[in-house]
């Protein structure tokens, strides 16, 4: 326990260091983030209340009784010792909040619909991509990943977790306080792996049998060493929450792979000479015709317009892509419908709160939504388990929340959550040790 440690925030940052057995690193988790993992709480609650119409008891009912039983042990234990962390630091949430925390999305967006038998069809959010082969520098991987969500809870995104475990691989990933896996799911690992994803636009299915899709990317990061024992861990037992078209590359033979995991439709493509990229649209017709609502063909759509404009900045820099490159891409404000040089929601750095239009399914004009944090690296840097990070919008445009508050009163319900995102410097982080803190 007193190998753990958190470091002094960093351009927006927590910076925190966890090892041992599961139920050691919670405590170590819930100990060291415990007013971060309150507030966080108390902002998703917030938010699923008034998005979604059900208050947190709903979520900590199903987790308990819907989710729980699916969840391996070791899993459990870490998440009693995050609470057991809490508890030591007088914070009042117990085992069902943290588990309602881990699965917020695939609850709120996945399980609610399925359970009232309603079309809620997810909407598009986060921008990927992933290369290697000729069409990179030096050959190697590359790759990059910006998370799309409310501004209220995005800002709240920005954990580096460096967990060594008792058993499986060392991890290095971004996250949430409070959260076992990453969650919007940027990983590099000792095994060898580098892993993003992007979600499925617009899809609807959630099997209550299956195994919690936060426990899944969880296992699959710890102890898969190659893109076949990482699908492998992600199909078995899919529960088609969180549905999402994974990127997944194997630093150690330079393959790269896009595994799209519907609920009744999986597809695996890899390649060692080419790249992927995730925008949230689907890609297998079959998915799209069963599993979707969605508009392949609609080029004004956020998750097509992206999809273009990654096709053309991955043509364009055939042979050229780095990590500076990479950082350029999640930047990037041409919208690929219009030809402007205009950040909204079409853009790869999404700017919803400046869109007149919004997210059809996910939120309104103006919204305070978009992305809001970056994070890139090369096959080098995840070897070393390091990678470059920038928390609010890495291309410089700061949000103010009261100024935006005041020119858009429909806001204004978040005021007790919403904080500034100022555009923080890209910063790389790597895994450390460091001075006893518990």
């Amino acid at each position: 326990m007193n190998s753990a440690f958190r470091k002094p925030a960093k351009n927006g940052w927590i910076f925190v260091h966890l090892e041992g057995e599961p139920a050691t690193i919670g405590y170590q988790h819930g100990f060291l983030l415990a007013p971060e993992i309150a507030d966080t709480q108390r902002t998703i609650a917030a938010t699923l209340e008034h998005d979604v119409k059900k208050d947190w008891a709903f979520f900590r009912t199903a987790a308990e009784q819907v989710l729980w039983p699916k969840v391996d042990v070791e899993y459990r234990e870490e998440m009693q010792g995050i609470v057991d962390g809490l508890q030591a630091r007088g914070i009042k949430l117990d085992l069902w909040d943290v588990v309602a925390l881990n699965a917020w999305i695939e609850l709120s967006a996945y399980y609610l619909p399925w359970s009232e038998k309603v079309s809620a069809p997810v909407p598009e959010r986060c921008s990927a991509f992933m290369a290697t082969g000729s069409y990179t520098k030096s050959g190697q991987i590359v790759y990059g990943h910006n998370a799309w969500t409310g501004y209220a809870e995005g800002a709240r995104w920005n954990v580096i977790f460096d967990i060594r475990p008792a058993k499986g691989f060392h991890l290095f990933m971004d996250g949430m306080p409070g959260l076992i896996h990453s969650g919007d799911d940027f990983v590099v690992s000792s095994g060898g792996l580098m892993i993003t994803e992007t979600t499925i636009s617009n899809f609807a299915g959630f099997d209550p049998a299956g195994i919690a899709e936060f426990v899944r990317a969880r296992k699959a990061a710890q102890y898969a060493d190659s893109i076949d024992s990482f699908a492998r861990i992600m199909i078995e037992g899919n529960n088609g929450g969180y549905a999402n078209n994974w990127l997944v590359g194997d630093r150690k033979t330079g393959e790269i792979a896009s595994l799209e995991l519907g609920l009744k439709n999986v597809t695996l493509q890899r390649t060692t000479d080419g790249y992927f990229v995730g925008s949230n649209f689907p890609v297998n017709p079959k998915l799209i015709a069963e599993e979707t609502t969605f508009d392949p063909t609609d080029r004004a759509v956020s998750a097509n317009a992206r999809r273009i404009r990654w096709d053309q900045l991955m043509a364009e820099n055939k042979g050229k892509i780095d990590v500076a490159l990479a950082r350029t891409f999640l930047s990037d404000h041409i919208d690929s419908f219009t030809g402007k040089n205009d950040p909204n929601e079409r853009t790869l750095c999404g700017h919803v709160d400046l869109s007149p239009r919004g997210i059809s399914g996910w939120v309104g004009p103006h919204t305070p939504a978009g992305a809001v944090q970056s994070k890139v690296a090369d096959s080098n840097m995840a070897e070393s388990l390091s990678f470059d990070a920038a928390m609010g919008h890495s291309c410089g445009l700061h949000f103010r929340a009261s100024p935006h508050m005041r020119k858009h009163p429909g806001s204004r319900w978040l005021r007790p959550h919403l904080k500034d995102l100022p555009s923080q410097p890209w910063t790389m982080f790597t895994t450390e040790t460091g001075p006893d803190r518990l």
